[in-house]
């Protein structure tokens, strides 16, 4: 089976550029396909300083649709926005006004890779953060989840003239070039050895899960794998806060592997089914509004959208929105602006009318309560609302 390779490279235009981070590129669309991919043929999209964060998500979200591997390199800077102090990859209009509209919210790549397994997912990052940003990964890691094995380095903005060079990626390239893709372990360790002076004891290097590490640089300290002190979060409550869980995540134990292998051939029945006993299983343990319960709610709304169920995908959508703001989150929290976007997206992708007339006032009064991120998302669903009413006249 064909991988799926996405080479990401993005840092703004202006004043705020910390790394040139197109300038990897070259590099890596040097290596064959199949190297960057590890299987013997690969399809490969690429993307130097886009503009739209939407844009950017709809080949993400395609990536993570493919069947087969999925590899994604990305070079590019992080900054939070000012107002939920997240971190966004910075794209090429961003500012430092202007993240929440301009960047890349990193929890976007998480939600997209949530149906994926790790087995055979993996990120690999070059990233330049700004002071705040910096602040907040070296705390926090990157919130990547479970489903994808992350390997790479995070700088600190260098403090010189002039952007900063995403070294760690150009080493990833050139080892590359050889032809030879190693198991990522080793080449995350190879890569690192070969920018050790020039990141000595400044880099935050991830590995496995996303997970940050300061190792002494002369002698590379992150292990095949697994960082010393290193632990996932168990599948099912990767949006929990980090205190609510570090047990190792054992892939023959994660049911979101046999969700994507039951997708991949087909059986979205049999893909539903299990979903649903898990989300069974979390309610009843812990509560409908949980984070076990919601996640697993969140899979069943991607299968049915993976199923071509637009209705259902819209519905269970709604749902979730609405008993995440039944509890209390903020109409402006990552999770509930992410529900109605995508209640929203699959809403305009239904064919039935009569359908869709049903579903759209109650997407009209969500999208009143949680505007998100686009501009004139209410007007826009009042506006085919309003079409679809007097068609039924």
């Amino acid at each position: 089976m064909p991988g799926t390779v996405l080479l990401l490279a993005a840092s703004p235009l202006g004043r705020g550029r910390l790394v040139d981070a197109a300038g990897v590129l070259p590099v890596l669309a040097a290596v064959a396909p199949a190297v960057l991919s590890g299987t013997e043929t690969a399809n490969v999209v690429e993307l130097a300083d886009p503009l739209e964060p939407q844009a950017v998500l709809t080949r993400l979200r395609a990536a993570a649709a493919a069947p087969g591997p999925l590899t994604v390199y990305i070079a590019g800077q992080l900054q939070l926005d000012r107002k939920q102090r997240l971190p966004h990859l910075a794209l090429a209009r961003t500012t430092a006004a202007t993240v929440r509209y301009t960047a890349l919210p990193w929890h976007w790549i998480r939600e997209e890779l949530r149906l994926r397994s790790a087995a055979d997912t993996a990120l690999l990052v070059d990233l330049h953060a700004e002071a705040e940003a910096w602040s907040h990964v070296a705390e926090r890691g990157l919130g990547s989840g479970p489903n994808a094995a992350v390997y790479g380095r995070v700088a600190p903005a260098s403090g010189r003239r002039g952007p900063g060079e995403p070294a760690y990626m150009k080493a990833v390239a050139t080892l590359l070039r050889s032809g030879h893709r190693p198991p990522l372990p080793a080449l995350h360790e190879q890569a690192l050895a070969r920018i050790a002076e020039a990141g000595a004891g400044r880099d935050l290097v991830l590995a496995a899960g996303g997970s940050a590490s300061r190792p002494p640089f002369a002698h590379p300290a992150t292990r095949p794998g697994r960082p010393e002190g290193h632990a996932t979060t168990p599948p099912g409550t990767e949006h929990a806060p980090d205190a609510m869980g570090h047990a190792p995540h054992t892939l023959a134990h994660d049911p979101h592997a046999a969700i994507s292998a039951a997708v991949r051939a087909g059986r979205h029945g049999d893909a539903d089914a299990l979903a649903a006993r898990h989300e069974a299983a979390a309610v009843r343990a812990h509560g409908p509004a949980s984070d076990a319960a919601l996640h697993w709610a969140e899979v069943r709304a991607d299968l049915a959208m993976f199923a071509g169920d637009a209705v259902g995908s819209c519905r269970a959508w709604l749902a979730v929105a609405g008993v995440r703001l039944a509890a209390g989150q903020a109409v402006d929290a990552p999770a509930v602006e992410a529900a109605v976007d995508r209640a929203h997206h699959q809403w305009g992708r239904i064919r039935d009318t009569a359908r869709a007339r049903e579903l759209g006032p109650a997407l009209a009064e969500l999208r009143l309560r949680v505007p998100g991120r686009r501009e004139g998302a209410l007007e826009n669903v009042r506006r085919q609302l309003r079409q679809l009413q007097a068609a039924a006249r």
